[in-house]
């Protein structure tokens, strides 16, 4: 166990380190102030102005830690040849003294490396980790590993010492096991906490991954997969800082409750710039409110909606039937259908998307019209003076403008936006049968029809029709022109400005927004224009569509991806049989990096084994991480009368709740309970909530009842699994591998205890 003489050590060099960042803060804000109260004449005043409040705000943000620990561990290295031996005390970002002499190196540096990397077999001439474990503004415990003879190692007994879980027997070597339990061991909070101080080494040879390509992370549950990523985001963005701080770093999530769950890891790490977003949530200018049956959501993530999306859209280009009159002032001309045909064929073979086209044709048929307006003029002497007459550009115009003539074109070439296009489409039976014949069966062209709504504000679109409408909008590109505003050039705003007197990092801030505020750009993006990022982390991975890989795609600038998930965590209906396939829907532009996180530390043995037979049953292919710890604590099962499946479950619920207090207990059921469980719950006097409301205390409740279809990638002390028949069948007949598959996440998600409960047989894989 720890000494005072250690444990006193760390708290002077702590003191020391705290004062030295409160100066840090102190000199930040200082200038911001100073900043905010300076007079300035110009428009490059006023740009310095904004380019140093950013930074001093910026560095404020970064130097707002919080509670958490300034830093949480040392490396001493061997003495070298002149007998010096250097250490480093390693935090959450780096602090120097008044005369920049370096206290605290940021984890992400590369000096940092050894203190994740090192093992026995391989120390990276350390002599010596220290993990150091800080609460407040107080050191609690020290934790010494020594690469050399100089100091002893922990044990078994006094690693167990630290709580009542304890390593498996037998168990992998980890780099600082003690600081791991004890991290282990803490309760839930409701939201994803960081791992920067207990990171292993297999974990940080990914999170130091070179940024270029695509890097494909399989992992079981609690092999840290998310966590991984969102650790790799930052050290990314600390690493490429310039590039990725201009193209953008993008996190995608399988589902809202998810990102609330991860969204302070970042934060966390002085990372706060990291867009986090569903797929849905990319797709502008709808809102997700309805909900797809499994067929039909399958359906509509197959990549056959391609073909079938530009098949509805060529059906909305047509000639017209019959011949339209056009009045022009006194004037009425004809817009014969023959000359529509022609028009037609002819924008079919343009280059361009759909509303592009459209433009062309529109011009051309007026253009046309105005001609044959004035040949008749001219030549039957309809007018006395030829030179009275309108040019042709604005007799065109003069055509365009009436409402005949824009109601035709509607009808023949219509502009369309994506969600107008999908809600036509699926409200008219004759539209489908035309899109998909040939390549839809009669009961999937069924399954895609759903009444019109009066308006586009009440369809109850779902998360796959918003990777449907990214789809369409490739296809039917901007309903309209954007129009720049007109800017002052880069050189006019920096005038007088002596870019010189400042550090590079700030010089080349203020060139970028002079840059920015210099180009003449629309004032916000037509829906069909996406936005790129330098770098994309997706997690759950394994349970996104074809169509919704083809939307994520689209934001790819550069082919630089983190892509974390597990295929025996594959439960949406769409989702993909193999990583192999991921990849080929993908297509990245080099070839990609597979890595396979094998080890869990955070599901415990008991549960890893208890749900393993459901793994084989689903996925037999797939084998199961290896447990580091025990819990101590085996799963229960109790399966009882129908009658009495409510009572059963609040008793097994009070006890996981007394078991784990002060953590958090969770309530996993098929979806179409949730409900009616919730309410059981809180008749019984126990405050559950479901965390998907709005208006609840979300993850942070004590006890909650969450879908076993949304319960990827969430982690709580206790989990209660009701009627686990149920979830294996997915509102099917009988069980699927799919339905496996959601049980074995349900299963899968405490870090201390485990209860089932049911009042139905259960399936044969918990036999």
């Amino acid at each position: 166990m720890s000494h005072e003489r250690e444990i006193a050590e760390e708290q002077t060099f702590l003191d020391v380190a705290l004062g030295a960042l409160d100066h840090m803060r102190a000199e930040a804000t200082s200038l911001r102030d100073s900043v905010a109260v300076a007079h300035r004449r110009g428009a490059g005043d006023l740009v310095e102005r904004d380019v140093v409040m950013g930074t001093a705000l910026q560095r404020l943000d970064q130097l707002a830690i919080g509670d958490q620990p300034l830093f949480f561990g040392r490396i001493d290295y061997r003495p070298n040849g002149e007998g010096r031996a250097d250490s480093y005390h390693v935090g959450r970002l780096a602090v120097s003294d008044e005369d920049l002499n370096p206290l605290v190196v940021d984890w992400r540096a590369p000096v940092a490396e050894a203190f994740y990397r090192a093992t026995g077999v391989e120390p990276l001439n350390l002599a010596r980790r220290r993990h150091v474990a800080i609460r407040a503004r107080e050191v609690t415990g020290v934790e010494d590993e020594y690469f050399t003879d100089e100091g002893p190692a922990w044990d078994d007994t006094a690693l167990r010492a630290l709580n009542e879980e304890g390593l498996v027997e037998g168990g992998l070597a980890l780099g600082g096991a003690g600081a791991l339990l004890a991290a282990l061991g803490r309760a839930r909070s409701g939201r994803m906490a960081d791992i920067v101080a207990t990171i292993q080494s297999e974990q940080d040879q990914i999170i130091r991954s070179p940024l270029a390509g695509v890097l494909l992370v399989q992992g079981g549950p609690g092999t840290g997969k998310t966590a991984v990523a969102l650790h790799r985001a930052a050290y990314l963005l600390y690493t490429y800082r310039a590039t990725l701080e201009r193209q953008g770093v993008l996190v995608v999530g399988p589902n809202p409750l998810f990102l609330h769950y991860i969204e302070n890891v970042l934060p966390s790490l002085g990372e706060s710039g990291v867009r986090l977003s569903t797929i849905a949530g990319l797709v502008t200018n709808i809102v997700v409110r309805g909900h797809d049956s499994d067929d039909l959501a399958a359906l509509k993530g197959d990549r056959r909606m391609v073909r079938f999306l530009s098949r509805a859209l060529a059906t909305r280009q047509r000639a017209l039937r019959h011949d339209v009159v056009i009045p022009v002032g006194r004037a009425r001309l004809i817009l014969r259908a023959l000359d529509t045909r022609d028009a037609v064929e002819r924008a079919r073979r343009r280059p361009g998307n759909h509303n592009q086209r459209r433009s062309a044709l529109v011009r051309e048929l007026a253009q046309r019209l105005a001609q044959a307006y004035r040949a008749r003029v001219v030549t039957g002497g309809d007018s006395e003076d030829e030179d009275e007459l309108a040019t042709l550009g604005e007799l065109a115009d003069q055509i365009r403008a009436t409402s005949e003539f824009k109601e035709a074109m509607q009808r023949v070439w219509p502009r369309l936006s994506g969600a107008e296009l999908l809600h036509d489409l699926f409200g008219a039976p004759a539209l489908i049968e035309a899109a998909g014949r040939g390549l839809l069966s009669e009961d999937e062209q069924r399954l895609l029809y759903r009444a019109r709504s009066a308006s586009l504000d009440e369809v109850a679109w779902t998360a796959a029709d918003a990777a449907l409408i990214d789809e369409a909008r490739v296809l039917l590109g901007p309903r309209r022109r954007p129009r720049a505003h007109v800017r002052p050039t880069e050189s006019a705003l920096l005038e007088g400005i002596d870019l010189d007197a400042y550090r590079g990092d700030i010089r080349a801030a203020a060139l970028r927004e002079a840059a920015r505020m210099a180009v003449a750009a629309p004032p916000e993006p037509d829906e069909a224009e996406f936005v790129t990022y330098g770098h994309i982390v997706v997690d759950e991975a394994q349970d996104l569509s074809a169509m919704e890989w083809r939307a994520l795609r689209r934001r790819d600038l550069n082919g630089s991806m983190t892509i974390v998930g597990d295929m025996g965590q594959a439960t949406t209906a769409a989702s993909a049989a193999s990583w192999e396939t991921v990849l080929a829907m993908l297509e990245p532009r080099r070839p990609p990096t597979r890595v396979d996180l094998s080890v869990s530390y955070r599901t415990p043995a008991e549960v890893l084994d208890f749900a393993a037979a459901t793994l084989r049953a689903a996925s037999p292919d797939l084998t199961p991480p290896r447990p580091v710890r025990r819990a101590g604590s085996s799963p229960s099962v109790e399966v009882v009368a129908p009658g009495d499946l409510a009572s059963t479950l609040v008793a097994v619920v009070r006890r996981e709740l007394a078991a784990v207090s002060p953590g958090r207990v969770a309530v996993i059921a098929d979806a179409g309970r949730v409900g009616a469980l919730r309410d059981a719950l809180v008749r019984a006097g126990l405050d559950a909530v479901d965390p998907t409301d709005d208006a609840s205390s979300g993850l942070s409740s004590d006890l909650v009842v969450v879908a076993a279809q949304g319960a990827n990638g969430l982690e709580f002390d206790a989990v209660v699994v009701v009627n686990p028949a149920e979830i294996a069948r997915r509102a099917t007949p009988s069980v699927s591998a799919r339905g496996l598959r959601t049980l074995y996440v349900a299963m899968t998600r405490p870090t201390r205890r485990l209860a089932l409960v049911s009042d139905e047989p259960l399936p044969a894989s918990l036999l």
